[in-house]
């Protein structure tokens, strides 16, 4: 048994990849429920998946598939969301926060590759301190980011949420671009995985024995843990940015 969002949910999705090809993605969804925030949408969407309903397919942009439908699902479909206009991604240092992902109105069944001297990478969820880790391990979105600007290695996307990172210039709704790594030196800003459960990302400080997790926001506390208890997954080498 479904609820009424979950229903309304599966049926939209469904309707988008009849169509296109390629399911919404979180910001469309989250318009065409009228939720507040992609969070609702989440939970919606891992309801759905321990129902049997959908799968998340790995490595992969928009990467949901519809399993079954209900018997009952007749309904119409609800509108597709309101568009608006694309903001260009900048990659500057000039910080003000973002907080939505604009789409396209339609979308081709095969995803375009990214445009000349640029690498399409994986946008991996929301990190925040104490965040979750399965939070961050499914791909929710797609980004283009400058190739020159990455250098070697596999990146990935993480979008920041809070505020404990601000007078490092990371903001509320940035765009972490992360090199994955298992080590970082002294003093730069990682993803820890903290006891194999949570996620943060903040400043790695060695003190002798121990570890430290340091803020860049006096509101927030610098965490000490020894060091088998945390790991590091990867290091900040830029953040995005789209102005309204």
């Amino acid at each position: 048994m479904l609820t009424k969002k979950q229903h309304e949910l599966l049926l939209f999705i469904n309707k988008r990849i009849s169509e296109s090809g390629v399911s919404p993605s979180f910001d469309e969804m989250k318009e065409a429920l009228e939720l507040r925030s992609k969070s609702g949408i989440h939970r919606l969407i891992t309801a759905l998946e321990e129902r049997g309903f959908i799968r998340r397919l790995p490595h992969r942009a928009r990467a949901l598939e519809v399993l079954k439908l209900p018997d009952d699902m007749t309904a119409a479909a609800p509108p597709a969301p309101a568009q608006r206009g694309f903001k260009p991604a900048i990659v500057n240092s000039n910080f003000k926060p973002m907080r939505q992902i604009p789409q396209p109105t339609t979308r081709p069944a095969r995803q375009s590759q990214p445009a000349a001297g640029s690498v399409d990478l994986p946008v991996l969820g929301r990190i925040a301190a104490g965040t979750p880790i399965d939070a961050i391990q499914h791909e929710v979105d797609r980004f283009s980011a400058p190739e020159a600007f990455l250098g070697g290695g596999e990146h990935y996307i993480l979008e920041v949420d809070g505020e404990s990172m601000i007078n490092a210039g990371i903001n509320d709704g940035d765009f972490a671009i992360i090199k994955r790594c298992s080590d970082a030196e002294n003093g730069a800003i990682v993803v820890a995985l903290v006891d194999d459960q949570e996620a943060t990302l903040k400043r790695l400080r060695r003190k002798g024995a121990s570890i430290a997790l340091e803020a860049a926001n006096p509101a927030f506390e610098t965490r000490i843990y020894g060091p088998d208890r945390v790991a590091v997954q990867g290091k900040l080498v830029g953040i995005m940015r789209r102005y309204h």
